[in-house]
């Protein structure tokens, strides 16, 4: 029902971005080469993925702008480097709050407003919104891209889940490139013919500087210190949202069920459901030992004082937490998803586990701990499955597809 107000909006708007268009069709070669990254948040999702990217184009003389909703509990503490012009659309996660509607007016006026070479899109809502309302801005030449983050159809999800794929298939003919980050998105796309005017793309996900994880200079005693962990305690770590999606559930239960002597759980992460997992500790009996340490700025840090990384989430793209870990060196206990199928091999750098196979987790948990020789294995492949996700590696790939798209030099 939304999207279908959206649309009866885009349509009494079309008249008057044509007339834009018209307007100023002639002056287009004379404006600066622009571009317009969107996504629904900025602290979640642009600062934490795009700056690269942001970077690269105003190295190669763009003009950069962005949309997105100021998550940011400070609003003040929203700064995005290398971003020329930022704009504070008020896009909901959910797809059915109205308040997208508002989001959805406010976007269009701007794509109309400028001539952008390049509109590259991402995050469910906000990629929807900008599809639609770039559409006349494709007719006058800017190329749109949408980067599915993992979409939220998948084998064996929840039938709800699949009521996304009609409006993906959809508003796919309304980009000129869909970019997956993981084999089974790429391959459902291409069977499912998305992007028949287009192209559809693989990359190595978002990336991650890898050398920021691989050279951290730390102190790993004074680290455990600062959370009450002593120096030979065995520590496992996560590092994601606290929502129903990353699923603690299982990962608490396994910590409990493991039982290690002398072993602390870090989580890291805001969410929710923090104050449900809090309880759930104390239900197990393990609260004494499971630190929910919040939102971190020192993510090197935290891996280099853990021993294991646990990543448990029912549905994933791919999972840049667990690359990171891998980059420091950390093997890894994953959920058998999509997205860690992409790097986590059972047996060789992780343990891999259905995402409900709490007893699985612990029995990894628990090989871990009692196998210095194992870990040190697993750490060395982690680190070398790592380098192939590295941001250079990622940015380069991108360019490739954005000088396809649009004449760079």
């Amino acid at each position: 029902m939304l999207f279908t107000i959206i649309f009866v909006c885009d349509i009494i708007s079309n008249y008057k971005g044509i007339c834009l268009l018209i307007n100023n069709k002639v002056g287009i070669k004379s404006m600066p080469k622009k571009v317009l990254f969107v996504a629904t948040v900025v602290k979640a999702h642009i600062n934490v993925f795009h700056k690269p990217y942001l970077k690269w184009f105003k190295e190669n003389g763009f003009e950069t702008h962005v949309c997105a909703c100021n998550d940011y509990e400070n609003p003040d503490e929203c700064i995005i480097p290398d971003c020329d012009f930022y704009y504070n659309i008020p896009f909901s996660r959910s797809p059915f709050r109205l308040s997208n509607i508002k989001a959805y007016i406010q976007l269009k006026k701007i794509i109309d407003s400028n001539h952008f070479d390049i509109i590259h899109c991402h995050t469910p809502t906000a990629g929807v919104l900008t599809r639609i309302a770039a559409v006349n801005a494709r007719k006058n030449g800017s190329r749109v891209l949408y980067t599915a983050h993992g979409f939220h159809f998948y084998k064996n999800a929840p039938f709800y889940m699949w009521a996304f794929y009609p409006i993906e298939k959809i508003l796919s003919d309304y980009a000129d490139a869909v970019i997956t980050i993981n084999h089974y998105d790429y391959e459902l796309a291409l069977k499912k013919h998305f992007c028949r005017n287009g192209s559809v793309f693989i990359v190595h996900g978002t990336g991650v500087d890898t050398k920021k994880f691989m050279n951290c200079n730390y102190d790993r005693t004074e680290k455990r210190h600062e959370f009450g962990i002593p120096d030979n305690a065995f520590v496992v770590l996560s590092a994601a949202e606290l929502n129903k999606n990353k699923n603690y559930t299982a990962s608490i239960t396994a910590f409990a069920k493991a039982d290690i002597e002398n072993s602390y759980y870090v989580i890291c992460g805001e969410g929710k459901l923090k104050n449900h997992y809090i309880q759930l500790a104390q239900t197990l009996g393990v609260s004494d030992r499971v630190i929910f340490a919040g939102y971190r700025s020192d993510m090197p840090e935290m891996y280099h004082m853990s021993d294991v990384f646990i990543f448990t989430s029912k549905r994933e793209g791919l999972g840049n937490a667990c690359i990171e870990a891998m980059a420091s060196g950390l093997p890894l206990v994953v959920s058998d998803s999509r997205g860690t199928e992409e790097y986590a091999v059972n047996g060789r750098n992780a343990f891999v586990c259905n995402a409900d196979d709490s007893d699985g987790f612990a029995k990894a948990l628990c090989t871990l701990s009692n196998d210095d020789a194992l870990r040190s294995a697993m750490s060395a492949e982690c680190i070398r499955t790592a380098e192939k996700f590295d941001i250079e590696n990622s940015v380069a790939e991108m360019a490739d597809i954005y000088k396809e798209k649009i004449e760079i030099h």
